[in-house]
């Protein structure tokens, strides 16, 4: 489970080019770590833009997002949107279950698991500074901004 001010879990995801991406890999730099259900949906697709967008004033930050899609998926929808940070591929779950965040969700009555949409900022030391739940895409970006540029 995520908690402030506590280490978050080591990790080795691929990212969109089949690249190992690690937790101790992120070390030396503040990373958003951003989770989402699914590349080039509506609500994923506002978050990326809105993240791709803001990038250029989280100076020294690192924005990664995470998803259960492939890397397939992910280098499509990075080359449609022209997104400028990594994605990593989580097609097993191996970090979103452990972080309790592959959960049990329902769309018109009917019950799926999936992505709670979340994002967590780690200091240079790979310590969750903060976690924010239940995410709502539009706007989320400059919400992060406006934590990071508090937090400094």
């Amino acid at each position: 489970m995520l908690e402030e001010g506590k280490p978050f879990p080591a990790f080795d995801l691929p990212d969109q080019d089949g690249n190992s991406v690690s937790l101790e890999s992120l070390k030396g730099q503040t990373t958003v770590l951003y989770f989402y259900p699914k590349d080039d949906t509506t609500g994923c697709t506002a978050e990326a833009c809105e993240f791709r967008d803001e990038i250029p004033r989280l100076k020294g930050v690192r924005v990664i997002g995470v998803s259960p899609d492939g890397a397939k998926s992910h280098r499509k929808f990075i080359a449609k949107y022209n997104l400028n940070f990594t994605l990593l591929s989580d097609e097993e779950h191996k970090l979103l279950e452990p972080l309790g965040l592959w959960i049990e969700k329902s769309m018109y009555g009917k019950t799926y698991l999936g992505v709670d949409r979340t994002t967590v900022v780690l200091d240079a030391d790979g310590v969750v500074k903060k976690a924010f739940r239940k995410v709502k895409p539009q706007g989320h970006a400059k919400e992060v901004q406006a934590f990071l540029d508090g937090a400094s």
